[in-house]
C-alpha cells in the first residue's frame, strides 16, 4: 500500500491563495467599512492640556481670555468644555512657544527599526513612537519600506484599495529615472504631525529589480533610498522606517539611510539567537556596503527587550543574559507583553488611540505606562543627538 502524499499541484498552491486572500479581505472589510475613514477621537481635559503644553490652566485660559486661543468649544446643555483635540494642543504649544521642535541646524533623527526576524514587534515599535511623539508635538514621517504594509494598515490605509504602488510608494522612487524627491509619496494622516510614505505588495518587486541592478550600480541602490530621505528630512524632527523582516536589497537600504537604529528583541532563546546573528550580519554587511558607498555612522544603535513577561522565568533570565552580554546596549526600559497591544492591533488600531470606559482598566493604565517609559527613553536619545537641546537638557540633569 503506497501511503506517499500526492504532490501538491500549482493551481491546488493557487486555491489556497486565494482563500487566503478572501480570509484577508473579510478582516479588511470589518476595519475599513466603505465611506469609512479612521479619524482620532482623542480629547485631552484642561488639566492634562496644562500638563501636554507645559503651562498652567490659568495661562490656558488666559490665553483664550485674551484671544491668542480660541474659546473651547462647550455643551450647549451643561455649558462644560468638551475637551481639546491634539491640534488644539499643539496650536498652544504654538502659542506658548513650547513645541518640541529640532532646531534648523539640528539634524533630523532617522531612525530605523530594524531586525531580520519577524514577529518581534517592529510594527508596534513603530507606531507607538510615532504616535508618542506625536503626543509630544514633534514633527513625524513613518515610510513604510515593508510589502506587508502592516503600519500601512494600522493608519487607516487599506494597501489593496487605497496605495497604488506606481504613486504612493517608495516603488517608483527606487526605479531608475524615478522622480527627484519623495515629496510625492508624503501624506497626512488622521494624527496630526505624522506624515506616512506607504506600502502595499508591489513593493516587493523592488526586491527583484534591486538585485538585478546591484552588480553594475552598486552605489545607486545603495544611497538611493538614503538621497530620497534627505529630500524631505527638513520637513520632520523624526523618520521612523519600518523595513521588511528579511536581510534584502530594501533592508540594506534602510541601514544606509537611517542614522539610528533601534533593535527590538524578544527575551527567548530563538529570537535572542536571531538577534546576535542579526548583529553579526549586520557588522560584516555595514563593512561590505561601506566599500563601496562610504562608512555610514549612527548617533545610537540600541536594543528594546520586547514582549517582555516578567511572569515568565524564562524570560527573566534571558533578560539577564541580554543586560550583561549588551550593557551599554539595552534600553533601560521593556516594552512589556500586553494583551492590550494585541486586542488593539486586531482592529488595526494602537493603545494610544483607545477611547472611552477601556482606557480606565489597570491594563490599560499598566499598558499605556510600559509604552510612555519606552517612548520616554527614546525621545531623551533622539534630543541628545540636538545641540540645540543641550542646553536644557542639563538644566534638566539629563545631559
Amino acid at each position: 500500500m503506497n501511503h506517499a502524499l500526492p504532490p501538491v499541484t500549482l493551481d491546488e498552491l493557487a486555491v489556497l491563495s486565494q482563500r487566503a486572500t478572501t480570509v484577508i479581505e473579510r478582516l479588511r472589510e470589518r476595519v475599513f467599512s466603505p465611506g469609512t475613514h479612521k479619524q482620532l477621537d482623542l480629547l485631552f481635559n484642561v488639566r492634562t492640556a496644562a500638563e501636554m503644553v507645559g503651562r498652567s490652566e490659568k495661562a490656558i485660559r488666559d490665553a483664550e481670555a485674551d484671544g491668542r486661543l480660541p474659546e473651547p468649544a462647550k455643551d450647549e446643555t451643561t455649558n462644560r468644555r468638551h475637551g481639546y483635540s491634539l491640534a488644539e494642543v499643539n496650536r498652544m504649544r504654538e502659542v506658548f512657544g513650547t513645541l518640541p521642535h529640532r532646531d534648523p541646524d539640528d539634524p533630523p533623527l532617522i531612525m530605523a527599526v530594524q531586525n531580520f526576524k519577524g514577529g518581534v514587534g517592529k510594527t508596534t515599535l513603530v507606531v507607538h513612537l510615532a504616535q508618542y511623539f506625536a503626543l509630544r508635538g514633534y514633527r513625524v514621517c513613518v515610510i513604510d519600506c515593508d510589502s506587508q504594509a502592516s503600519t500601512t494598515a494600522v493608519f487607516g490605509l487599506n494597501p489593496d484599495v487605497d496605495v497604488h504602488e506606481e504613486e504612493d510608494t517608495l516603488y517608483p522612487f527606487l526605479q531608475h529615472g524615478g522622480p527627484k524627491s519623495l515629496h510625492y509619496g508624503l501624506q497626512a494622516t488622521y494624527w496630526p504631525g505624522i506624515a506616512l510614505i506607504p506600502a502595499n505588495l508591489g513593493l516587493y518587486d523592488a526586491e527583484y529589480e534591486f538585485a538585478a541592478r546591484m552588480a553594475r550600480d552598486p552605489v545607486f541602490i545603495l544611497d538611493r533610498l538614503r538621497d530620497g530621505v534627505a529630500s524631505i528630512a527638513d520637513q520632520f524632527d523624526i523618520i521612523l522606517m519600518d523595513p521588511p523582516p528579511a536581510l534584502g536589497m530594501l533592508s540594506l537600504s534602510v541601514l544606509r539611510a537611517a542614522n539610528a537604529l533601534l533593535i527590538p528583541a524578544p527575551p527567548n532563546n530563538i529570537d535572542f539567537a536571531s538577534t546576535a546573528h542579526f548583529l553579526k550580519m549586520m557588522e560584516s554587511t555595514l563593512a561590505e556596503l561601506a566599500r563601496h558607498g562610504g562608512p555610514r555612522e549612527y548617533s545610537f544603535v540600541k536594543i528594546l527587550t520586547s514582549k517582555m513577561n516578567d511572569q515568565k522565568s524564562a524570560h527573566q533570565a534571558i533578560k539577564r543574559m541580554m543586560d550583561a552580554v549588551f550593557p551599554q546596549d539595552m534600553l533601560n526600559v521593556s516594552l512589556k507583553d500586553s494583551a492590550e497591544i494585541d486586542n488593539a492591533t486586531a482592529n488595526l488600531m494602537t493603545v494610544y488611540e483607545l477611547t472611552g470606559p477601556a482606557t480606565r482598566t489597570e491594563t490599560h493604565k499598566r499598558c499605556r505606562a510600559y509604552l510612555d517609559a519606552v517612548g520616554r527613553e527614546v525621545e531623551l536619545l533622539v534630543r541628545k543627538t540636538w545641540p540645540s537641546h543641550h542646553r536644557q537638557l542639563r538644566k534638566e540633569g539629563l545631559l
